[in-house]
């Protein structure tokens, strides 16, 4: 889903012992996670497509002390821009053409106390560069149409596939905003670079799919 909200007391479908591994390349992964994944230390999680990013973000949180709140996951490269920014801020009552008249809550107050997990990071725009910035600086977001400051508490986790250095230097990505991404960068090499993945992970598929289909194993 491009927009998943948990229950309150949703802890994650996942944590550290559910990563199918054999390798010393994600033990060495999973180890550096669980060193910080109780505290509210900002992740940024890189890596190709496929290789478990996502995963990860269940597991931190899991393994967290807001385990017990909200675990709120968004794919930010799916949503158009304005779509994306009343999404993650919320907006004010009358705020624009179609906005209730109550006005709507952000994904940030939804995941107050809990952990929002942006997925394609690098994908955002240039403004919603601005606004993520002032939302980690200042623990605080304001609704479009609004300018009264909302104070939250939530840890962010982010993932990207894409060469985020490249974009800052090519103007795309902001310097300042990277940096506090980046407080701590966990990276998950492909499967072609820890081979000793491949079995586990093929016999957990297999199991899976003959438990599902209620076949023998």
């Amino acid at each position: 889903n491009d927009i998943v909200k948990s229950s309150d007391n949703y802890a994650g479908k996942y944590s550290f012992k559910d990563i199918i591994h054999d390798s010393d390349e994600i033990s060495e992964v999973i180890s550096s996670a669980q060193r910080i994944a109780a505290t509210s230390i900002t992740v940024l999680i890189r890596g190709e497509s496929g290789t478990g990013k996502e995963l990860f973000a269940h597991a931190l949180h899991n393994a967290s002390t807001r385990r017990a709140n909200r675990l709120i996951r968004v794919n930010c490269a799916s949503f158009p821009e304005s779509l994306l920014e009343s999404i993650l801020f919320g907006y004010a009552p009358n705020a624009f053409t179609g906005a209730g008249k109550n006005g709507q809550k952000g994904l940030f107050e939804e995941a107050d106390k809990g952990t929002i997990f942006l997925d394609e990071i690098g994908e955002i725009s240039q403004n919603l560069q601005v606004k993520l910035l002032r939302v980690i600086q200042e623990k605080e977001v304001v609704r479009i149409g609004s300018s009264e400051p909302i104070p939250i508490d939530v840890r962010i986790l982010a993932a990207t596939n894409v060469d985020l250095e490249q974009r800052v230097g090519q103007g795309n990505f902001r310097k300042d905003l990277y940096y506090r991404l980046s407080v701590f960068p966990l990276y998950i090499p492909p499967l072609r670079e820890r081979r000793r993945d491949i079995r586990p992970i093929a016999e957990h598929i297999i199991r899976r799919v003959l438990l599902e289909n209620e076949l023998e194993i």
